[in-house]
């Protein structure tokens, strides 16, 4: 296994906010994103404002996919929980910010029962401090973080199970290289679009799938070894994120597969354990969902550490996706960044660089912070639901 060097510390850049504000957008969509567990109707997103005392923005994003009210309510949590503990006071880094919010909410996220829509808003609020931060360096985020490149691999991903041979067509044809499809809906179904897609993309291509948690024990091992034929680079999330490591274990140790997850984990503890585990051989924390840059940073260092992959998760749009593509170019090595398949005009107006990808890599380029400016009027005229 090659050296892994251990991440330098985040930088610490003094941040005190005279604003926060949080926004809500909602696109209604043609073709509805499947998951084995339900479908989104429409795309939303919760867009993060953060300003400091010199009028210098920042802006961060909120996971909010599910269900349909989630936007509203994590944007009434920025508002009405977080921006009282950040707003007027003075902290030594987004690092600080991040710690002192995660531990001033813990009790309540216990007592109101929802500490994950609770650690989304945190995550939303730290994108936008560290955006923030690299805007008033002058520098890309990634080069704030110490990265020493802005190119990184990416894969599309969200490929539904009508047609796929469709999307992988299009998705090729923009110069992605590497391809995720959604699977468990129907054993058959899914074997027929696994053979079908890997017969279009030849030998040399990536292809993942992806499970949405949606099998039994049984179900996954006997998925997971009809599947090895087609040399698939993870199978995602084949079980319940609840499920007991050893039944994880025993899947890792039944098939050739590697088995990935991470999107659904809170917290050190459960990002250690997964890691310790050894069930996963790609670990995909999602920056807008828990941790933010603050808390992601040492999990990703522990997986590199681990000899394990680093492959960012995300669904949603462009804000959270740049950040994510941000992290991965900082820590580089061989992950890829989740580019979601499925039309959302609310990651199109905000993904800036990653529009344009060429032989499966998207360069980011030098523009300060995110790389992409956030004008809410023109979001606001692409919003059809309200």
């Amino acid at each position: 296994m090659p050296v892994v060097h251990p991440l330098q510390p985040l930088p610490e850049i003094a941040v005190r906010l005279a604003r926060l504000d949080a926004f809500v957008f909602r696109v209604a969509i043609a073709t509805p994103v499947r998951t084995s567990f339900g479908a989104m109707l429409d795309r939303p997103a919760v867009v993060v404002r953060a300003e400091d005392a010199d009028g210098a923005v920042g802006w961060g994003e909120a996971w909010c996919n599910f269900p349909s009210c989630a936007a509203e309510h994590r944007a009434r949590l920025v508002e009405t929980l977080i921006a009282p503990l950040v707003v007027g006071k003075p902290f030594a880094s987004a690092a600080a910010a991040f710690a002192e919010l995660t531990s001033r909410t813990a009790v309540l996220a216990l007592q109101a029962g929802e500490p994950g829509p609770i650690a989304q808003a945190i995550a939303g609020v730290d994108l936008a401090l560290w955006d923030l931060a690299a805007r008033r360096a002058g520098v890309p985020l990634w080069r704030l973080l110490g990265g020493r490149s802005g190119r990184i691999a990416v894969y599309a991903s969200g490929i539904n199970p009508d047609r796929p041979e469709e999307v992988v067509a299009a998705k090729a044809a923009e110069g992605h290289r590497a391809f995720k499809l959604k699977v468990g809906f129907d054993d058959a179904r899914d074997l027929d679009n696994v053979r079908e897609v890997r017969a279009q993309i030849g030998e040399h291509a990536a292809l993942m799938l992806d499970a949405n948690q949606a099998w039994s024990p049984i179900d996954a091992r006997r998925m997971a070894q009809a599947v090895e034929p087609f040399a698939i680079g993870w199978l995602e999330e084949p079980l319940r994120v609840d499920t007991p490591l050893p039944t994880w274990q025993a899947l890792r140790a039944a098939t050739r597969v590697p088995l990935a997850g991470g999107e659904n984990l809170i917290g050190d503890d459960a990002f250690g354990a997964a890691i310790d585990g050894g069930a996963l051989s790609v670990i995909q924390p999602d920056v807008a969902k828990w941790g933010g840059i603050s808390g992601c940073w040492r999990v990703v260092d522990a997986i590199r550490s681990a000899g394990l992959r680093f492959c960012p998760h995300y669904l949603g749009a462009g804000i959270g996706l740049l950040a994510s593509a941000h992290l991965l170019a900082a820590v580089g090595g061989d992950g890829m960044l989740e580019i979601d398949a499925n039309a959302n005009p609310l990651r199109s107006a905000l993904s800036g660089p990653l529009a344009t990808i060429d032989a499966g890599a998207a360069e980011l380029g030098t523009a300060p912070g995110l790389g992409v400016e956030v004008d809410l009027s023109s979001l606001r005229a692409l919003c059809t639901v309200r």
